[in-house]
């Protein structure tokens, strides 16, 4: 059987672009996370990014309290499991390791492995997945866009 090409991304790889790629759609300009998931023939079923709820338009000044709005931001990975049903996601790749309460609620939805990039403070997600049997792997080199300055 021959090899595929060595410029050709691995699967974690082309994920972890896409995370990246749907990160770019945050609102919140403190942490941009975005999430994919992948089923077990390695397509794409859902992205999705942080943010607030659909349809909700953020008061006047929202945004600059960083402590104040953070517990009205929805996660990527809760918008993400908002997309497919349980056990048919085996792969989800983040732009920010899960915290504690979505490590649990991957495990919830039968996900076998989780990338990231960022590592998220406090969070209980190495152990979880450990318990859980769940391949947790931070992935730095991975194609990015970059943005500069101006662009959006």
């Amino acid at each position: 059987m021959s090899q595929p090409p060595k410029n050709r991304l691995s699967i974690p790889e082309y994920a972890m672009a896409l995370a990246h790629v749907a990160s770019l759609r945050s609102e919140d300009p403190y942490r941009k996370v975005g999430a994919v998931a992948l089923d077990a023939d390695n397509r794409v079923i859902g992205t999705a990014y942080n943010g607030l709820a659909p349809g909700y338009n953020a008061p006047e000044g929202f945004w600059d309290d960083r402590e104040a709005r953070r517990k009205y931001m929805l996660h990527a990975e809760v918008n993400l499991c908002s997309l497919f049903t349980r056990g048919s996601a085996k792969l989800i790749a983040c732009t920010t390791m899960p915290c504690t309460s979505c490590m649990q609620m991957l495990c919830s939805y039968g996900i076998k492995e989780v990338y990231y990039r960022d590592v998220y403070p406090d969070s209980e997600s190495p152990l979880i997945a450990e318990r859980y049997g769940i391949k947790l792997l931070q992935m730095t080199d991975y194609p990015q866009l970059l943005m500069t300055p101006g662009q959006a």
